[in-house]
């Protein structure tokens, strides 16, 4: 039986850093104490004005297929996931199979905003079981959400950020390893509480006058606290049920990092120690899809994870959607 297998990981970040010191200055309050106090969160990374999205995603996709081990001209598909592309149209996974060389690889994007790498991953492992011509799949999660703040609002430019993270996946056979299961699940009925509402065809930048701020990401009612932690613990344990293994097995947990105390929550409602799941927001900010691959290959680079670990996938972005993975890595 053929099997879904990460074989290498990647992150890439912008060289620009930004300490919590410069929301001081610029919104003239001392915002830097609450940020490191309550989100963890002491610096970022922004993309400079010549910087992209396919900049950041090329560049976490070098250094994936590395790691892999795998050639560009073994790449057999790239499914890109970001709700920060380059162009409205086409989409950015045909820029970086162009930039890579990959001549062989079709391309698709995915949005479902920071839920996007976990739901990718998803799709890159089923395609693989799916159907033998897939041998090599390259996923990469990107965000550059810098381009998309409003630099007075203290809800948002303090916390989101930019980076990619890729991985390759790979068709294995004679193996446990791999992909066990997913889950996706949105509850359409927030898809107004957050997002940047201009630029598509409900407000064409190019057709009508538009207020500023709607191109920016804004943040237009708060989410009930509680609606993160109840649903990734929920996601875990069905998951998990259905593996027939239980949230105790799994070696690290790779969540969205949009809140440490949601993180932490999490696992409190699990009963699993805290610093099991893996956190990257403390010098990167808030990196939307790109966080969770992100954290995977820092996790797998400081050999947190081991092969034969089981490892849990639990995104969550606007809209709203969910997505939930498990793999045995």
């Amino acid at each position: 039986m053929r099997k879904a297998v990460i074989t290498g990981t990647g992150m890439y970040v912008p060289e620009k850093v930004v300490p919590n010191s410069y929301f001081d200055e610029l919104l003239g309050e001392d915002v830097s104490t609450w940020l490191s106090e309550n989100v963890q969160i002491y610096e970022r990374r922004w993309t400079d004005d010549n910087e992209s999205t396919a900049d950041l995603a090329e560049n976490a996709a070098r250094v994936a297929l590395k790691n892999a081990g795998v050639s560009v001209e073994d790449i057999d598909l790239i499914v890109l996931s970001t709700d920060t592309p380059e162009f409205v149209s086409p989409s950015t996974s045909s820029i970086i199979q162009d930039r890579l060389g990959a001549t062989k690889a079709g391309t698709f994007d995915i949005n479902t905003a920071c839920a996007g790498f976990v739901t990718a991953l998803d799709v890159a492992s089923k395609y693989i079981v799916a159907d033998d011509q897939y041998q090599n799949i390259l996923v990469i999660g990107a965000y550059n959400m810098s381009k998309y703040l409003n630099k007075q609002d203290k809800k948002t430019v303090t916390l989101f950020a930019d980076g990619a993270g890729a991985a390759v996946v790979t068709a294995k056979e004679n193996t446990d390893r791999g992909f066990i299961n997913s889950m996706l699940e949105t509850k359409g009925e927030y898809n107004e509480w957050m997002g940047i509402y201009a630029g598509g065809t409900k407000s064409p930048v190019n057709h009508q006058v538009v207020d500023e701020k709607t191109h920016m990401l804004q943040f237009v009612k708060k989410f009930p606290k509680e609606l993160n932690p109840e649903t990734w613990s929920r996601m875990v344990k069905q998951l998990c049920e259905r593996a027939g293994v239980q949230p105790q097995d799994v070696k690290r947990y790779f969540i969205t990092q949009i809140n440490i105390n949601s993180i932490f929550e999490t696992m409190d409602i699990l009963g699993i120690e805290r610093d099991r799941a893996e956190t990257v927001m403390h010098h990167y900010g808030y990196t939307g899809s790109a966080c969770i691959p992100m954290a995977l290959s820092q996790a797998h680079e400081n050999n947190r994870i081991q092969e034969g670990d089981l490892v849990m996938f639990i995104g969550s972005g606007g809209g709203l959607a969910f997505a939930g993975t498990l793999f045995k890595f």
